[in-house]
């Protein structure tokens, strides 16, 4: 079965920076695309960034320039570096791996607290 876990969250002021980890249980190789998704209390479930098997990269307009997704293809883990944070950007950080056959696995999300 496969299993994403997320880690790298936590309570930072605004302005700091954390990164955050998505590992899997399988090879980056298999994969068609790992996005970053984040929820805030009360709202509906948002897109962040994307990272292609290509290794080309997409970000939401609202973190362009202050997030960086990348992957490390010898760990099975794509990461979320944010800088610049803001306290809109709390909310609970899910990954979604979407393979080469079109299934998507969801971790279960970590938590960041951006404080003013």
């Amino acid at each position: 079965q496969v299993q994403l876990v997320e880690s790298g969250g936590g309570l930072v002021q605004a302005g700091g920076s954390l990164r955050l980890s998505c590992a899997a249980s399988l090879s980056v190789f298999s994969i068609s695309a790992v996005d970053w998704y984040r929820q805030a209390p009360e709202k509906q479930r948002e897109w962040v960034a994307r990272i292609s098997s290509g290794g080309s990269t997409n970000y939401a307009d609202s973190v362009k320039g202050r997030f960086t997704i990348s992957r490390d293809n010898a760990k099975n883990t794509v990461y979320l570096q944010m800088n610049s944070l803001k306290p809109e950007d709390t909310a609970v950080y899910y990954c979604k791996w979407t393979t080469i056959f079109d299934k998507d696995y969801w971790g279960k999300g970590t938590q960041v607290t951006v404080s003013s």
